[in-house]
């Protein structure tokens, strides 16, 4: 009997090690991904496809684009083309530096229809300055709202920052700072995000792609013309706890069409 319970042990014992070694190798392994880029240097955007094997950096549909006004097509739609549902009861699950920016990950709970799509908030991160740009003007900082579907497509809202009064929603956010890189919180606390969002709706939209690797061509990009007012001490607060210039410069617009939906 004592040899079969200390055989057992020893079992329990080396499966424990085991998972904790996998565990181990996994965490190694994610971290040599996380690492593999950055926004400098010889991981810097340019060499983005070339560091990325299987990614779409170079493809033909890539985000973030200069948004020329006079060359964006006007489109009539149905009222409800663009709907959101925004709770102030939806759950901030964690914030986190990843180390190329600070990210709010979010519980199920907001989301927006898009021409009769359903797409849930997953998380938002921050450029500073800003990845699109706007008859050729860079504002101090962007805010990406990464949406996604059931059939794993995303719906990106990009919204420009430009300086002036305080943001409360800014302002809260920046009371879960500062965060070190690779650090991440927890905290499960309704956040409410509808006054984020510009009181004029008018927005440009375009198919593209995440600005970051992998660069899947997969996003639907919905950029608001009127942007969010934030203090200078906002965007500093920020600033400090992200990697200098966190941005990717513009890419070529190709045979894609920018379309003005005004409201």
């Amino acid at each position: 009997m004592k040899a079969i319970v200390k055989g057992l042990c020893s079992l329990i014992t080396l499966c424990l090690f085991s998972c904790n070694t996998a565990e181990k190798r996994e965490e190694v392994h994610q971290k040599e991904v996380h690492d593999n880029w950055s926004y400098n240097g010889e991981t810097s955007p340019e060499h983005w496809a070339e560091l990325e094997k299987n990614s779409d950096c170079s493809g033909k549909r890539q985000s973030p684009i200069n948004i020329i006004d006079i060359n964006t097509v006007e489109k009539e739609e149905p009222i409800r083309a663009l709907d959101f549902y925004y709770s102030p009861s939806t759950t901030l699950c964690k914030v986190r530096n990843n180390g190329h920016s600070i990210q709010f990950d979010f519980d199920p709970g907001d989301s927006i229809v898009y021409h009769d799509t359903n797409f849930n908030l997953v998380q938002i991160h921050f450029h500073e300055p800003s990845e699109h740009t706007l008859n050729g003007v860079r504002y101090p900082i962007e805010f990406h709202l990464v949406h996604q579907s059931n059939e794993k497509n995303y719906a990106v809202l990009g919204i420009f920052g430009i300086e002036g009064v305080k943001s409360e929603t800014m302002e809260r956010m920046g009371s879960f700072l500062p965060l070190k890189k690779g650090e991440e919180k927890e905290f499960h606390k309704a956040f409410d995000l509808s006054h984020i969002f510009p009181e004029n709706k008018s927005y440009y939209s375009y198919g593209g792609s995440l600005t970051t690797p992998p660069c899947s061509e997969n996003v639907q990009w919905i950029v608001f013309k009127e942007p969010h007012v934030v203090s200078h001490e906002n965007v500093l607060k920020l600033k400090a706890n992200m990697p200098l210039e966190n941005y990717r410069d513009e890419q070529p617009l190709n045979d894609r069409i920018v379309y003005l939906h005004s409201k």
